[in-house]
């Protein structure tokens, strides 16, 4: 199979907002009010742990199917702390990302909890997004 090749078109609004584009649908990222922004949707860091749970959900239906087991219901709960003045410049020396990202999984199923835990290993290894957060993703920036 060749590789596929995923593409957004993006339009900054204001200095806060950013609407998106991605096939037939538009998204705003935008900074809540304390932050200076609108709160007209997430702001980049929530949509990259949304992306997180969202790929979670789908790789782990996936390997669930492959392992020959249902899953009746799922809750993700992840959560990651930053230093917001390593992003704004204000801070040397900080990173300004995640520090770390914690995922909690409910989950309810016809598995045993030796196969749940094989099949956690399974997502994290599979997850596109988890890999482009636990590797380096080169990223080129043109003008």
């Amino acid at each position: 199979m060749a590789d596929l090749t995923i593409a957004v078109e993006a339009k900054s609004c204001s200095k806060t907002r950013t609407d998106v584009s991605v096939r037939d649908l538009v998204f705003s990222i935008d900074e809540p009010e304390k932050l200076g922004g609108t709160n007209t949707g997430p702001n980049p860091i929530e949509y990259v742990l949304g992306a997180l749970a969202g790929c979670i959900n789908v790789v782990g239906h996936i390997v669930a199917k492959e392992m020959g087991f249902d899953i009746s219901s799922m809750k993700l709960h992840l959560e990651g702390n930053l230093d917001p003045l390593g992003y704004m410049g204000r801070k040397t020396g900080v990173r300004p990302g995640f520090k770390e990202i914690r995922v909690s999984i409910d989950i309810e199923s016809t598995a045993s909890a030796d196969v749940l835990q094989e099949w956690a290993r399974a997502i994290e290894a599979r997850c596109p997004v988890s890999d482009n957060l636990g590797q380096m993703t080169p990223i080129n920036i043109s003008l």
